[in-house]
């Protein structure tokens, strides 16, 4: 059985790409019981989702499609763009809510939001529904995160992520064998991984609704709102640096006591080679990007996706330092350009009382000459 879904179009967005005509986007919001994510389509995308239902199911869909406005746009008219908005929206409730499954069931309805298929286990089925939230949030993460409803779901997701974290490692701590830890491990390094992408969304979106609020815009969130987010987002980066650290302490604690007391529980490198022949396994394990990248403590306990994970989530810390630096160094350009007109205003300054204090002299010498002459 699928699991229930509230679906809504709470905000939109226009899309203005170059050289292509703008276009309004509509953010579909889609609420499950283990994820929270969004699917963006413009208006062309529900057409051809309405044709195939209707072509599938042999019926068209409970609720009437908005219907084409052929003198407006939605991008010169916020009107137009509100009344397709709630059709849309009424839309899609339609067939999610409806008595009817015929249309909801159907590959295609499936696909146009992103969802996994209806069959696998419950634990695919999560894992599907995390990759489809990291292909809906794509390159525009930041602008669905700056949505104050989308924000507080990312965040909540966010800290669901850091706490099975804590239980995997609290697993791996009590683990008596090597798979067990090696499974706990690389479940809270994942947990991980995907904590510090939501990290950077949450991030990019409260710096889209601080300028927005700047701007004036205050139909979002107000300063105050704004201050508790930052100290939420804070208090979860000060967590996740915990749990990395504690990650770390358990693998080298781990891999002391698999060297001392252990015994059999992990091959050695000559038992490797007896069983693969030489040169099949490294001592290093992986080799990621050629033979001078080896294994780290980081990624040693990641599979491939989540060492492609770490890989996005380190890349986009690198240029979050970047374009920090880069304001510090506008700032201290600032300071300078400052420092150097006002250093300006001083020697214009001190030539103005050079030339007073030639002056004052210049009069002291005419008066001194006719007291001279009285006396």
């Amino acid at each position: 059985m699928a699991p229930p879904l509230e679906i809504s179009i709470p905000t939109t967005i226009l899309s203005n790409n170059p050289g292509e005509k703008p276009f309004t986007l509509y953010n579909i919001t889609l609420r499950l019981p283990l994820s929270t994510f969004v699917v963006q389509k413009r208006y062309s995308d529900f057409v051809t989702l309405h044709s195939s239902l209707t072509s599938l199911v042999s019926s068209p869909p409970p609720a009437p499609l908005p219907s084409k406005s052929w003198f407006k746009s939605t991008a010169s008219s916020p009107e137009l763009t509100e009344t397709r908005r709630q059709g849309l929206e009424a839309y899609l409730r339609a067939i999610a809510e409806g008595p009817d499954r015929r249309w909801r069931e159907t590959p295609v309805w499936r696909s146009f939001l992103n969802l996994p298929s209806t069959s696998g286990s419950g634990s695919s089925v999560r894992n599907e529904l995390a990759a489809a939230n990291q292909r809906a949030m794509g390159s525009q993460a930041g602008q669905m995160a700056s949505d104050p409803q989308v924000w507080l779901d990312l965040h909540r997701e966010m800290k669901g992520q850091l706490h099975d974290a804590r239980l995997f490692l609290g697993r791996r701590d009590g683990a008596t064998t090597a798979q067990g830890q090696y499974e706990a491990g690389a479940n809270a390094k994942r947990c991980l991984v995907k904590a510090g992408g939501l990290i950077g969304n949450l991030e990019e979106g409260l710096k889209i609704m601080t300028k927005d609020e700047k701007r004036g815009d205050y139909g979002k969130v107000g300063q105050g709102e704004l201050r508790r987010r930052r100290d939420l987002l804070g208090s979860a980066k000060v967590e996740r640096e915990g749990l990395e650290k504690l990650a770390v302490s358990l693998a080298v604690k781990n891999q002391g006591s698999n060297g001392s007391g252990a015994g059999g529980a992990v091959a050695t490198q000559q038992d490797k080679n007896a069983l693969l022949g030489p040169g099949v396994s490294k001592p290093g394990g992986r080799v990621l990007g050629g033979p001078l990248v080896p294994e780290t403590e980081r990624t040693r306990e990641l599979d491939n996706n989540g060492v492609l994970q770490l890989q996005q989530q380190m890349m986009q810390d690198q240029d979050y330092d970047v374009e920090e630096l880069a304001r510090i160094v506008r700032r201290q350009r600032e300071m300078g350009l400052a420092i150097h007109g006002e250093l300006e205003l001083q020697n214009e300054m001190l030539k103005r009382v050079d030339e007073d204090a030639d002056r004052v002299a210049r009069k002291i010498e005419v008066a001194k000459k006719r007291v001279g002459k009285i006396s």
